[in-house]
């Protein structure tokens, strides 16, 4: 990149590793989603990309109003932004299960709603709503290929659709179907994949109605599939990791036009030998469940990654020889969503300076339930 966007001013008194946000930025991706997905009424946006309030409210100013959490911590942050409509999207299970509830009557004025595939959690989700005389929402969570979560669409995924449905207390939202594993990077691939993983879904639906009962929506698709399914009757999109964005999916598609808006500054620490230089950019300052690259560097050339540690990113550059310790060196994740919350705080850049600080409110599995 030529345009030194992501620098800025006062460097020195900024310690490393360091997260930076971009705030013009993530609202301007912001309405890019939104217009994407033809207004904001259809979207559910996934908050685990970020996890920080701020986010959310900017959100909110654009008009969304439906929300999507992986934690229990995320749910009660977006609840405190104001949030009206908040999808728990992991079945809740042990004492999340009560800690669902408590979430509920804390704050009466989101409502909530959950995940399930799995009859005896729906049974227990069932009976906790009974005795606290309190409407939940639930969802069937639908596996069309991810292999993470979820029941298979067919005869035993109507059977629990059907179970659920008459549980008292219980209110049937719908059907989510994530489908993360999707990534082919020619769109016209991606289309004909998401195509085909949903076909099963589409069976289901026509089964459901079949039988007497209805899906009032559909939860489907993450960033790479969004803009498909927003084209189908009846469904909320959930797309996340295109507020920040990352390198990774800029590399993966390229069809999109979102913008990197959050930034790892880190310092060159030592040059062990030759064009090897090292970085305060560990495991602890980045996500390292991906095959490097695993940042993509802004103003630091790099021929190889050598090594990746705890508090060490080692790497070989033909640019060494020009570079010293102390040097700064900007950066773009991989993954973006499991590296913010490493960091408790974001700094915010606003004209090239640093304007203040956003928490990330829900880097934790608990704030106060």
């Amino acid at each position: 990149m030529t345009d030194p966007w992501y620098k800025v001013a006062g460097e020195a008194e900024i310690s490393t590793p360091a997260l930076l946000i971009f705030p013009e930025r993530v609202e301007d991706n912001i309405l890019r989603m939104i217009s994407l997905a033809g207004g904001p009424d259809k979207l559910r946006p996934h908050v685990k990309t970020h996890k920080m309030s701020e986010v959310v409210k900017l959100k909110i100013k654009h008009g969304i109003s439906r929300f999507k959490c992986s934690t229990l911590a995320e749910a009660e942050m977006t609840a405190q932004c104001g949030g009206k409509d908040i999808m728990l999207a992991m079945q809740p299970v042990g004492p999340h299960i009560d800690r669902f509830f408590r979430l509920q009557k804390t704050y009466p004025g989101s409502r909530f709603s959950t995940i399930v595939d799995d009859a005896a959690i729906a049974d227990q989700l069932a009976a906790m709503a009974a005795k606290h005389e309190m409407e939940t929402g639930l969802w069937l969570d639908i596996n069309n290929g991810m292999n993470r979560t979820g029941i298979i669409p067919g005869n035993q995924a109507l059977e629990l659709y059907r179970m659920i449905s008459h549980l008292p207390f219980i209110a049937v939202c719908g059907l989510h179907v994530y489908d993360g594993h999707i990534h082919d990077r020619d769109p016209a691939d991606r289309r004909r994949t998401c195509e085909k993983d949903f076909a099963s879904v589409s069976a289901l639906i026509k089964s459901i109605g079949a039988s007497g009962l209805q899906v009032p929506a559909i939860v489907a698709g993450g960033t790479p599939t969004f803009p498909l399914h927003i084209q189908r009757t009846g469904i909320e999109v959930s797309p996340g990791t295109c507020v920040l964005w990352d390198s990774g999916y800029q590399d993966q598609f390229r069809d999109f036009d979102f913008l990197p808006s959050a930034v790892l500054m880190t310092r060159i620490v030592s040059k062990p030998s030759g064009n090897l230089i090292c970085l305060d950019l560990g495991h602890k300052a980045i996500a390292a469940e991906m095959p490097h690259p695993r940042v993509a560097m802004l103003n630091l050339p790099v021929d190889r990654y050598v090594s990746h540690n705890e508090e060490h990113l080692v790497i070989e550059s033909p640019d060494a020889a020009n570079r010293k310790p102390g040097d700064v060196v900007y950066c773009i994740p991989w993954h973006i969503c499991p590296t913010v919350p490493r960091y408790p705080f974001a700094y915010v850049v606003r004209n090239s300076k640093i304007a203040g600080t956003w928490r990330i409110d829900a880097r934790d599995r608990e704030i106060t339930i």
